[in-house]
């Protein structure tokens, strides 16, 4: 294996000659980079990181632990994380939970054993044990899309309430009163979020009683369940609202089963929108929340943290989220 020695021999300087070319750090005359610089290209040399990782106390790692990778939301996601990491020089380690608190719990502690810079965490429900226990550690973090009540910690989310609010609004307005919530986890925040703006637009219009939320899993499997349940209820509703693309997917598949048609026997929309290259032919009408400038924001936010300028306290970013109206709701026809 090529050593910096051997690098250091080749082009007939010192090795603390190489590592200042290699980490840029320290004075070397133009003459001297361009020797090390072609003896590290003929020797084919590739500095050793979990070596220079120790000595520095750095990786220039950035880990992303995300709920589940499946979802078309959080690929966006892990893409905006990845292509703002690369500009500043860092690799990404990508983790998925599966929703699954002790998966989770054995990942961050993972990643705190390999000495990641920096952590991108989407909790699944206990965030605040969890972010304490980074913490502890004096590892900076960032959490996405869920807001943790009581913690003051850094969080980059879209507006799941303010969203919720405006499509059930969209809703209201072509006639339909009654409503029914497909909703992910009652206590992971954004489904709980979702739950308060679709509320509170049902109490300003007067028909709360009549739009019921049921909660199950931010799923395909759990979207079928749940819509079946909705449609058997006496009488049905006129609208579905799924609380994520994936629950959308299984309730539309569980609408058509029944017999009915979208959007002539009921209408059914969704938050969260799925990326255009995997849309033939656009369906659902969404409450569709900037994935991939989520995940550019909050490696910036990361970024800021790690570095030794940064100050001010946590800090709160909150998107907007656009509502794109699609074949998949129309009027109330009785």
């Amino acid at each position: 294996m090529t050593t910096i020695r051997d690098v250091a021999r080749l082009a007939r300087v010192a090795p603390i000659t190489v590592s200042r070319v290699l980490n840029n750090a320290g004075p070397v005359n133009m003459e001297t980079r361009a020797r090390v610089e072609t003896a590290i290209a003929e020797l084919h040399y590739v500095p050793n990181v979990l070596a220079r990782s120790l000595r520095f106390k750095h990786t220039q790692t950035l880990a992303l632990v995300l709920t589940d990778i499946t979802n078309p939301f959080w690929t966006r996601v892990a893409r905006g994380v990845e292509d703002t990491a690369r500009r500043f020089g860092y690799s990404v380690i990508l983790c998925n939970t599966d929703e699954n608190e002790a998966i989770q719990l054995e990942t961050v502690n993972l990643l705190l054993q390999k000495q990641a810079d920096g952590i991108l965490l989407v909790p699944r429900r206990n965030g605040a044990a969890l972010v304490e226990r980074i913490r502890r550690q004096q590892v900076p973090v960032v959490v996405l899309d869920r807001h943790i009540p009581g913690l003051p910690v850094d969080i980059v989310r879209g507006d799941s309430e303010g969203g919720a609010y405006a499509l059930t609004r969209l809703l209201l307005e072509l006639g339909h009163t009654r409503i029914t919530l497909l909703s992910g986890p009652e206590d992971v925040p954004t489904a709980a979020d979702r739950a308060a703006g679709f509320r509170r637009a049902l109490v300003e219009a007067g028909c709360n009683t009549a739009c019921p939320v049921l909660f199950g899993e931010y799923s395909y499997t759990s979207g079928k369940a749940l819509a079946l349940q909705a449609l058997a209820a006496q009488p049905a509703p006129s609208a579905l609202f799924a609380g994520n693309n994936l629950i959308a997917t299984g309730a539309l598949h569980a609408v058509r089963e029944s017999g009915r048609d979208v959007p002539r026997d009921l209408s059914l929309v969704c938050f969260d929108d799925f990326p255009p290259e995997l849309l033939v032919e656009p369906f659902f009408t969404t409450a569709a929340q900037p994935a991939y400038e989520l995940g550019c924001q909050a490696t910036h936010l990361l970024l800021e943290r790690l570095s030794a300028s940064s100050t001010g306290g946590p800090r709160e970013i909150v998107l907007p989220v656009e509502i794109i109206t699609r074949r998949s709701s129309g009027p109330y026809t009785g």
